[in-house]
């Protein structure tokens, strides 16, 4: 062991993106605050630009605490979906949801095909249809059958991440909660005081969990087939 610390897996010196762990995810958090001050403040072009680089902050950090392809993948296709939805317009919205829809496919690969316990498979598919039939009236007849099928994936993604451990768990639940509250906004049906704030906040804690669950050394351990996590780790 050297002076400077102890060697990595990888070589005789440390790897360099092990110096961009901190400043990305510190950049990430500082990000977060000021996309939701700008939604609690209704400051239309600080959220502009601040919601793009919220996914492509995390990705980074992953990649450099040298995390699964699946798990970049994902966030990355969530900065799709981020960046669509900005825009007010039918087709925006739909390629933006179908950018979040591949991100849980990609979801779905890193958490391999270990397979869960029957019960909480249960609750889920009773939640989400308890959920569709209480907003189906309200929901645009062209967006109804798009978005059953987008909540469908999304609930098996919420329901998969179990397997990756509790952190994981609960991202895949944030994340269902948020959307859950886009979709009661669509629908017209009662919603929190500053609705968009709480959508964020769900958001970025669903991913940020979802990242860290991911990247934990007990991934590889709990997740099963070729989406498991293999990479080293190292410190937040």
């Amino acid at each position: 062991m050297s002076a400077a610390g102890p060697l990595t897996n990888a070589g005789p010196f440390p790897d360099r993106r092990e110096r961009l762990v901190r400043p990305l995810l510190l950049a990430f958090f500082a990000v977060c605050a000021a996309d939701l001050v700008a939604v609690l403040t209704d400051s239309g072009l600080a959220h502009l630009v601040a919601k793009p680089l919220l996914m492509p902050l995390l990705a980074g950090y992953a990649a450099a605490r040298r995390g699964p392809r699946p798990l970049i993948a994902a966030l990355l296709c969530g900065w799709v979906g981020d960046t669509f939805l900005l825009a007010d317009a039918d087709a925006a919205f739909l390629i933006g949801m179908g950018g979040f829809a591949a991100g849980h496919l990609c979801y779905l690969r890193l958490f391999g095909r270990a397979r869960g316990p029957l019960l909480p498979a249960v609750l889920y598919a009773v939640v989400l249809g308890a959920f569709l039939a209480l907003i189906w009236q309200g929901l645009p007849a062209g967006l109804r059958l798009p978005l059953s099928g987008y909540s469908l994936l999304l609930t098996a993604m919420a329901y998969r991440s179990r397997v990756l451990g509790r952190c994981a768990a609960a991202g895949g639940a944030l994340f269902l909660l948020s959307d859950a509250l886009i979709a009661t906004g669509i629908a017209d049906r009662p919603q929190l005081p500053a609705p968009d704030f709480w959508v964020m906040l769900t958001y970025v804690a669903a991913q940020l969990l979802l990242t860290l669950g991911a990247l934990a050394p007990g991934a590889r351990r709990l997740g099963a087939g070729p989406g498991a996590y293999r990479g080293r780790r190292s410190g937040i």
